[in-house]
């Protein structure tokens, strides 16, 4: 829930805040003090577009600081807040609740933290979406719209509807890749044919030639050395010499004396001196003549080793050519040559035309299609069940709301394909389109009696019952889940009398489960709140209007609630009007 907000510079508020608690808080004030503004500073609390014109005049910037409960939250919310808190490293309080806070500037950007953490708006509202929903005239307007009708029926269905509208779009993803593979492979076939070749004639250079890894960087040294095989041997066998004396590789130094020998003598000179200074070098001469006896055996170990075939430099440069030919066509080195015929190969499998693969892929299109066509008619089948339950719901709640004679029917039927539709899916001899949400329409009708044909609510329904039918679909879903905060800006508009008391009840009841906060103009839906919070002007100060939000007291309340009927707060009628309202409130809400 939203425990607490500030706002600061924004419209005609400077500066306010408000702690808000649990249940039904109703918002009031006149025309003009800023009632507005608070569900603006929501909206961007929830990650709303921004707009510079709200910046109050006389302030560089507009703040807005929400401070969010999770107390209560249902599990899958406390994940979904979890992974996103987790995500930007957003710092949770103590007592489990995240500060959240959206600036605007004057200048129209738009910054947002979490947590004490700069964030990207889209995170804010990653944050938001499943802890506050505000519903305002133009969401009343959305509801109107075929997608949102839908998807409130997959909420209501959402234990039957939402394994099958997942299993429906997981098929359907794989029918859609493997429909489109067989079109581009039809389509393109001679060029894709022109590409095997292509690839085909590369492969065979490459399979001919037959690299290995790393082969050409080994080549290379393996030249450089053979190239210079007189120096190496000259270097080495001087280097030998000198260590070992004469050499079985050289006859000539075979009289020679070699330093391991000139050392021998030396440490058996000291060993055998009556002296102890010169003893202890003894030890270090050993281990002189152990590093010169173990270089010697390597040098020895090369010598041994340098190629005495003067044709092994000419058959390194032919292989050296031939894979030269390879990098200069394919890639950079040898390794990337064996890159590119790994993609080779691959590629050569998907673009298989031959009569043989076009049929097997045309075969599992086919198969998926079936597939996917039994998942569509899976998932319409559990939407009309939900579609008969959340009518007969709705239409119950609705009699509560002085429409005692209206019914609301939801209609769900098949959206054919059009020429051309790259998602046409035949379904029980009929070929509809496959969308990503199944092959349904839905649409909500309103019968205003039972006589009555029902239309469209777009176009039989009022603003006022409009904003009925919302609420009612609000309470039913209400049943699916709780704990989480909701908005309603002028839900009660163009309605009034004994409809006016119903949607409060309504709302009282929809606040068992849920937060709930509404801005309203009738007293007869603000009596019902738990919480009664009143945005008034404070002052006028150079022209420029000031406002603030501040909780209302017993009495306060109803002076508001007589102020609210026709402007009577200043009269002893209409403070017993407001009197007998709020204990008509309070006994419906017992019961």
């Amino acid at each position: 829930m939203l425990a607490e907000i500030r706002i600061t510079g924004l419209g005609v508020i400077s500066e306010a805040s408000a702690d808000l608690h649990p249940g039904f808080t109703a918002l009031t004030g006149e025309t003009g003090a800023g009632k507005t503004m608070v569900v603006t500073s929501l909206h961007l609390l929830a990650g709303g577009r921004a707009d510079a014109s709200r910046v109050r005049t006389d302030s560089p910037r507009a703040v807005v600081e929400g401070r969010f409960s999770t107390d209560g939250a249902p599990g899958p919310v406390l994940e979904e807040i979890a992974e996103v808190t987790d995500s930007c490293g957003a710092e949770v309080d103590d007592d489990g609740s995240i500060i959240a806070v959206r600036t605007v500037g004057k200048d129209g950007r738009s910054r947002a933290h979490l947590g004490g953490r700069s964030v990207p708006v889209g995170t804010l509202t990653q944050l938001t979406s499943p802890l506050l929903t505000v519903h305002g005239q133009n969401d009343q307007l959305r509801l109107l719209k075929p997608g949102e009708q839908r998807a409130a029926l997959d909420r209501f269905g959402d234990d039957t509807v939402g394994p099958l509208l997942e299993r429906y779009r997981k098929v359907r993803a794989e029918w859609m890749g493997t429909r489109r593979e067989l079109e581009e492979r039809t389509s393109r076939s001679r060029e894709l044919a022109q590409e095997a070749d292509r690839l085909t004639f590369g492969l065979g250079e490459i399979d001919a030639v037959d690299p290995q890894p790393g082969e050409d960087e080994t080549i290379a040294a393996d030249v450089r050395r053979l190239s210079d095989l007189d120096s190496l041997r000259s270097a080495a066998l001087e280097a030998h010499v000198a260590l070992a004396g004469g050499s079985e590789y050289d006859s000539e130094s075979a009289e020679s004396t070699g330093a391991l020998e000139l050392v021998s003598a030396a440490r058996a000179r000291l060993d055998s001196a009556d002296d102890g200074a010169l003893r202890e070098m003894v030890p270090r001469l050993d281990e002189l003549l152990a590093l010169a006896a173990d270089i010697s055996g390597d040098l020895g170990s090369y010598l041994a080793g340098l190629p005495t075939d003067t044709d092994a430099l000419e058959g390194l440069l032919t292989r050296q050519a031939e894979l030269k030919a390879l990098t200069r066509k394919y890639a950079a080195d040898v390794d990337g040559v064996l890159a590119w015929a790994a993609e080779a190969r691959e590629r050569l499998a998907k673009i298989d035309v031959s009569a043989d693969a076009l049929a097997e892929l045309e075969a599992r299109v086919g198969e998926l299609s079936a597939k996917v066509a039994l998942a569509a008619v899976k998932l319409s089948t559990a939407r009309c069940k939900a579609a008969t339950k959340l009518a007969k719901a709705v239409t119950a709640e609705l009699s509560g709301l002085a429409m005692g004679k209206a019914r609301l029917e939801v209609e769900v039927s098949v959206v054919e394909a059009s020429p051309g539709d790259d998602a046409d899916l035949v379904v029980d001899g009929r070929i509809l389109h496959a969308g990503p949400h199944g092959v349904d329409t839905v649409e909500f009708r309103l019968g205003a009696h039972p006589t009555a044909d029902a239309l469209p609510i777009g176009k039989t329904a009022s603003g006022g019952e409009l904003s009925r039918v919302m609420l009612a679909l609000e309470v039913v879903l209400a049943a699916q889940g709780g704990g989480t905060t909701m908005v309603f800006d002028e839900v009660d508009a163009g309605v009034g009398g004994r409809a006016a008391v119903e949607i409060g009840r309504r709302l009282a009841k929809l606040s068992r489960t849920h937060q709930v906060i509404v801005v309203t103009h009738l007293p007869q839906v603000a009596a019902f709140a738990d919480t009664h919070l009143v945005v008034d002007k404070v002052d006028d100060r150079g022209g420029l209007i000031q406002s603030g939000v501040r909780a209302l007291g017993d009495d306060e309340r109803v002076v508001e609630l007589a102020r609210m009927l026709a402007g009577l707060d200043d009269t002893e009628t209409g403070r017993a009007h407001a009197e007998e309202l709020l204990a008509a409130a309070a006994s419906a809400r017992a019961e």
